[in-house]
C-alpha cells in the first residue's frame, strides 16, 4: 500500500497481487507498463518470479523496480551494476521511488532487440504458429547450423594437421 500511495496520481493503474504466484500471473496475462517487485513474497519468491521473466522477451523489457530490505540478499544472486532494472532498498521515499522508475525505464530500453536473441517461435492470436514466421525461423536456423558445421570443418582440418605435425615430429 505504501509504494501505491507514493505514486503520482492518475498516472498509474495499479495491479497488486497477494503473492509471487498471483503476480507472475499478473505480469503474463495484463504485460504491464512497469513491474514493482518485491523479492522476498510468499508462494513463489521475488527471486522466481525474476527468473520466469526473463526468460520471455515481451516480459522482460517491461521496466522493472526490484525492492527489499536487504540489498545483500538480491547482490547474492544478481551482480551489480544492475544493468536492465533498478533496484530500491527499503524503506525508501517517494522521490526514490519516483528515480527508480525512471531508472528502470531507462535500463529496460537497452535489453537487446529480440534479432539479437534466439529465435522462438511467434504465435497468431488463435494460437496457432504463424507459417511465415516459422518458416523464417527455419531459414535463420539453418544459416546458423551451416556456418557451425564450416567452423567445425575448419577445427577438424586444424586438428588433422596438428596431428600430422605431431606425427612428424615423432
Amino acid at each position: 500500500m505504501r509504494v501505491k500511495d507514493m505514486l503520482p496520481e492518475g498516472n498509474f493503474k495499479v495491479l497488486e497481487a497477494k503473492d509471487g504466484v498471483e503476480g507472475y500471473n499478473l505480469i503474463r496475462s495484463e504485460k504491464p507498463n512497469l513491474i514493482m517487485l518485491d523479492f522476498l513474497l510468499p508462494k513463489m519468491s521475488g527471486w522466481d518470479v525474476y527468473q520466469e521473466v526473463q526468460k520471455e522477451y515481451d516480459l522482460k523489457k517491461i521496466p522493472l523496480v526490484l525492492m527489499s530490505g536487504r540489498k545483500e540478499e538480491v547482490v547474492e544472486k544478481l551482480n551489480e551494476p544492475f544493468e536492465y532494472f533498478s533496484f530500491i532498498e527499503k524503506p525508501f521515499e517517494k522521490k526514490q521511488l519516483l528515480e527508480a522508475i525512471k531508472d528502470a525505464m531507462a535500463k529496460a530500453r537497452k535489453h537487446p532487440t529480440p534479432k539479437e536473441l534466439p529465435v522462438s517461435t511467434s504465435q497468431t492470436s488463435e494460437g496457432v504458429t504463424d507459417n511465415s514466421t516459422m518458416a523464417q525461423e527455419i531459414i535463420t536456423l539453418r544459416e546458423q547450423v551451416n556456418t557451425m558445421q564450416g567452423e567445425i570443418d575448419l577445427l577438424k582440418k586444424q586438428l588433422r594437421q596438428v596431428l600430422g605435425f605431431i606425427r612428424q615430429k615423432g
